[in-house]
């Protein structure tokens, strides 16, 4: 953890010594009473903490806030919905990219058992984006949707952003060679047995450009990854 975030309805109340978050502070930053660490407020400023009081079962702690709140990258990732592991891995490095939201989708070669993964059940996917922005030094987490349909994805993006979708078998150009990324964008990434016929004339008739990064078949994660990277460099922002 490079940064420790709190919700605000944590920061009022003791943190029991059994959240790793304690165990982090005591055993790993090795912090006694006084002695301060970085800390944050989920989608709120970054600051300081510090153990005000030591119990046997819990801390007491105390927090000064910056004023600033940091931003998040104005790009939203829309994802065919991969096996739960894959799905932890993108959610994580997502919010280390800092980006706006993720929308995953059930999509037409996609297996219908994933939307029911214990991940999506309870908050363990929020979880993962919490790490993810730990790592980044960031307070910022994505929003995350499920939606049933590619098309239902595609109706609640917002509007007058440029939208590409990564494919590697009818893309005409590289990502990394399009030259006019707009400062806001929707980037689409297949699921994990690509995209179906039908799905791409979704995306053809909803404004998306095909682009691809190279002629090799990436795990989806892999493709999230390289995909943020290089539209987030494009806008300057790596």
């Amino acid at each position: 953890m490079n940064l420790i975030l709190f919700s605000r309805d944590e920061v009022q109340a003791p943190l029991p010594r059994s959240d790793p978050r304690a165990q982090h502070l005591l055993h790993h930053l090795k912090r006694g009473r006084g002695e301060r660490f970085d800390a944050g407020l989920i989608d709120g400023p970054r600051g300081k903490g510090w153990i005000e009081e030591f119990h046997s079962d819990r801390l007491q702690l105390n927090f000064v806030w910056e004023n600033a709140i940091p931003p998040c990258s104005p790009l939203v990732l829309v994802v065919g919905l991969p096996r739960p592991q894959t799905a932890r891995r993108i959610l994580r490095e997502a919010a280390a990219f800092g980006i706006e939201a993720i929308l995953f989708f059930a999509a037409d070669k996609g297996v219908a058992s994933y939307r029911t993964s214990k991940l999506w059940a309870g908050n363990e996917y929020r979880q993962r984006l919490i790490e993810g922005a730990e790592q980044a030094f960031s307070t910022r987490l994505p929003q995350v949707a499920l939606h049933d349909t590619l098309g239902e994805a595609l109706a609640a993006l917002p509007a007058g952003r440029d939208r590409i979708a990564l494919d590697v078998y009818e893309a005409e150009a590289s990502l990394s060679t399009l030259k006019t990324l707009q400062a806001e964008a929707t980037l689409a990434v297949g699921p994990e047995r690509g995209w179906a016929a039908g799905e791409r004339d979704l995306l053809r008739q909803a404004g998306f450009r095909l682009a691809h990064l190279g002629d090799r078949v990436l795990r989806s994660d892999t493709a999230c990854i390289c995909g943020m990277s290089l539209v987030l460099a494009a806008r300057g922002k790596l």
